[in-house]
């Protein structure tokens, strides 16, 4: 007998109280690293090109587990009240320890599902799930009832599995489930069983030789390998599927927040003809080529909109850039240092004159920020100071400022 929609909640709740996940060690400090897409500016300035205009905003954690995600959020955004909902009483628990150890107080949790989320009072700017939707027994009436709380111009970020990238994930989940027979549900079990069978197999075996080249880093803890092969619920996407969820949603697609990966050009550069016929096809359908010349996708993450969110803006014209207000981005690793990791983690070496522009930003440091804005006497704050106020201070060209931009270490904003 299939199960029912109750019941398939509550051996996800079973699961997460059994062990709780994600299993990161608690810390008296804030969490090390960053998420960018957890980070209300950098989120907005991926989506629309510019800083957003306020930054007080309400921000939804959909299926917080154990607050990793929730913890990050309060710290990256300062100014965010934050609002944590969950299935599972036991991962709440932690994530309640986990926020209040780190000092993140501007967050409150509700033992909720995604079904009920319109009991939460108020609409929200940021809605972030990750690694949920796929784990209910209803995605579509999931997403639908996270749209629903989004405010207009707001943002939903969402991470679903995907399935050519999790084929051999599948198999084993399915042999698993097969051996524990009548002791599916006993999580402790299925875990044990799992562990005894990629043992027992040859080195040679496809399954193992995935899960060591892939897996096993993270899997070394029984909380990951029972939320990868054990699960009670998995729904995995392709293309196809996958913009059947989103178009449910009755939210506009703003893309994947991995663009990188989703280039034609990545693949097919060395097959003119190829790459040729392949930009001819749909966005959909090049999405989908892509995918399936390069199966390694083992999830999506997007944005999503609900409108009206601004129009991406242009950099191209030089007075557009002259005019705006540079931020130092607000995810960059290693500042202040020249050679720093920005929010895609790649390495970027910055020339002096790039260093002193980047300091002379919003959230930029050093004497020469301090330097330029004494000499603005009519200006009260360093947010005022444009690209090209930096400019007339600094001996640096305009396409170097695009540079700085493409290279994600700073951000513009249009003056108002």
């Amino acid at each position: 007998m299939e199960a029912s929609p109750a019941q398939i909640s509550q051996a996800v709740q079973n699961l997460y109280d059994t062990y709780p996940f994600p299993p990161e060690p608690l810390l008296d400090e804030p969490p090390p690293g960053f998420n960018w897409r957890w980070q209300w500016d950098a989120a907005y300035n991926f989506c629309t090109g510019q800083m957003p205009s306020r930054s007080d905003i309400r921000i939804l954690d959909a299926g917080c587990g154990t607050g990793v995600s929730t913890d990050s959020l309060v710290h990256l955004n300062p100014q965010a009240q934050v609002t944590a909902i969950d299935l599972s009483p036991g991962a709440l628990k932690v994530a309640t320890e986990r926020c209040a150890r780190s000092g993140a107080t501007r967050v409150e949790f509700h033992h909720l599902s995604l079904f009920d989320v319109a009991q939460l009072p108020g609409e929200f700017d940021l809605i972030n799930s990750v690694g949920v939707l796929h784990h209910t027994p209803d995605p579509i009436r999931g997403i639908q009832a996270l749209a629903a709380k989004l405010a207009p111009g707001g943002l939903m970020h969402i991470f679903v599995y995907g399935e050519l990238g999790r084929w051999e994930i599948e198999l084993m989940q399915k042999a698993i489930g097969m051996l524990q027979g009548d002791k599916r549900g006993d999580y402790q079990d299925g875990v044990k069983i799992g562990r005894s069978v990629f043992a027992a197999l040859p080195e040679t075996n496809r399954l193992v030789k995935r899960e060591k080249e892939r897996w096993a880093m993270e899997n070394h803890q029984d909380e990951c390998f029972a939320d990868m092969y054990v699960h009670p619920q998995e729904i995995d996407y392709n293309i196809e599927t996958l913009f059947e969820l989103i178009d449910a949603a009755g939210l506009d697609f703003v893309g994947f927040s991995n663009p990188e990966f989703w280039s034609l050009d990545r693949l097919l550069a060395k097959a003119p003809e190829a790459l040729e016929r392949a930009k001819k096809l749909d966005i959909r359908a090049q999405y989908r080529l892509i995918e399936l010349l390069d199966p390694e996708v083992a999830h999506y993450e997007f944005f999503l909109s609900k409108p009206p969110l601004p129009t991406a803006i242009d950099w191209s014209q030089d007075e557009t850039v002259l005019a705006a207000i540079p931020y130092r981005h607000t995810c960059i690793e290693g500042w202040e240092s020249q050679h720093v990791f920005n929010c895609d983690w790649k390495l970027i070496n910055l020339s002096d004159l790039e260093f002193a522009f980047v300091q002379a930003c919003v959230g930029g440091s050093g004497a020469f920020a301090s330097a330029i804005a004494s000499q603005n006497e009519n200006r009260n704050q360093q947010e005022q100071l444009t690209v090209g106020d930096i400019l007339e201070k600094i001996e640096l060209s305009i396409p170097d400022v695009r540079s700085l931009l493409a290279n994600k270490l700073i951000m513009l904003k249009v003056k108002q």
